[in-house]
């Protein structure tokens, strides 16, 4: 740029949206197709669309274009559809449905956008797959008939190889430290999940990670559809869940019990003791994720005989394998309330006491702040509109 003598002068910052092109027309030369948050794109695995789908609308956005497929041996074939060179992206792909193939798709799709040059890659995992073996801690039972290769692990009857030492001590994985460290492989720089089964899995990363929470939600929905909230009562289902049952109390002000299960085997309730009292009150068992739902019904059989009047269970992650819906059907619950990290539209179906609480605002709000360098904290304790 010249001045009026005719010396160079350094030319102002600009963007490429504000160039004029050489015809003097006034137009960008390449107009940005999100003016509201540039520079981002969002993709979506196959594990749960309609969530993802729900994301880019709260911030007003397209979903990226990306096509999967299996080849006729069942490998998966990822491709990204357009640009992602300089972008901020995030991939949406829940852990559920079959697990490890949309595991191995994430994965995939996080190392096609790093190796096309993105600038930041962040895996929004909204259940986190394979929580639940985050120790070293498992036990093996010695089959009932000798001479079989087959054993119990964790309630499910398992093949073995031939002349394997059964003994009461397995050698079990820590697979959530195995998942983690293939996310940081594939070249994910950011995770950003919600309501991990146990917190100790952000240390397992040596890349962010943001594990939001369901409570605000968890809050909002009690106090909105359960009338009578200030007679309930906040009860875990386990020990493990005491902290998390004690933060909702507190904010409503009410009481909490837990019940403190005895087992013989895995998956196998011997009793129950209720620690607390119930009597003449509304029991809402919270837990962060349900399974075949074979604990939270025991458990609400349990509240009614202590007294209560009504039982609800609240869950951030309704898995709901098995018999797992029969069983909600069968049991005393007046609902039980699952947030959407997982497919849910057919348990609605077939269950009318299972209802939704979605979580695509809190998720959209986390993206939303993350792309623009601003604190998530505030998701902590606040529901966003």
């Amino acid at each position: 740029m010249l001045d009026v003598a005719g010396r160079g002068t350094r030319s102002p910052a600009i963007t490429l949206s504000c160039l004029i092109n050489i015809t003097g027309d006034p137009r960008p030369l390449h107009p940005p197709t999100n003016t509201t948050m540039p520079n981002i794109k969002i993709f979506s695995g196959s594990s749960h669309p309609d969530l993802a789908q729900r994301v880019v609308d709260r911030l007003g956005i397209d979903l990226g274009k990306v096509v999967t497929k299996k080849f006729s041996n069942l490998e998966t074939c990822v491709e990204i559809g357009e640009s992602v060179r300089g972008e901020d992206v995030y991939i949406v792909q829940s852990g559920c449905g079959e697990i490890n193939d949309n595991l191995m798709e994430m994965l995939i799709m996080i190392n096609a956008c790093k190796i096309a040059s993105a600038a930041r890659v962040t895996a929004v995992i909204p259940c986190f797959p394979y929580a639940r073996q985050d120790k070293k801690d498992k036990r093996c039972e010695i089959p009932e008939k000798p001479g079989r290769h087959w054993m119990r692990h964790q309630g499910e009857v398992v093949r073995s190889s031939p002349g394997a030492e059964l003994g009461p001590l397995s050698r079990a994985p820590i697979s959530a430290k195995l998942v983690a460290n293939m996310l940081s492989v594939a070249g994910a720089d950011h995770i950003i999940t919600m309501d991990l089964h146990a917190s100790q899995i952000q240390g397992f990363f040596d890349i962010p990670v943001d594990n939001l929470y369901a409570e605000p939600a968890v809050l909002k929905w009690i106090r909105e559809n359960i009338p009578e909230w200030g007679n309930a009562i906040i009860v875990s289902p386990d020990a493990g869940g005491a902290k998390r049952v004690t933060s909702i109390a507190d904010r409503l002000n009410i009481e909490f019990a837990l019940i403190h299960k005895e087992r013989k085997k895995a998956n196998e309730v011997a009793s129950m003791v209720l620690v607390g009292d119930v009597k003449d009150r509304i029991a809402i068992l919270v837990d962060d994720m349900a399974d075949t739902c074979g604990t939270i019904c025991h458990a609400a059989e349990k509240l009614m005989e202590a007294g209560a009047t009504k039982t609800y269970a609240i869950l951030t992650h309704g898995i709901f394998s098995g018999p797992a819906v029969s069983r909600i059907n069968n049991a005393c619950f007046e609902a039980v309330v699952v947030t959407n990290t997982i497919p849910q539209e057919q348990h609605m179906k077939d269950s009318s006491k299972i209802q939704l609480i979605d979580v695509s605002n809190i998720l959209a709000e986390a993206i939303r702040r993350t792309h623009n360098g601003e604190s998530v904290s505030f998701l902590f304790n606040s529901v966003p509109l």
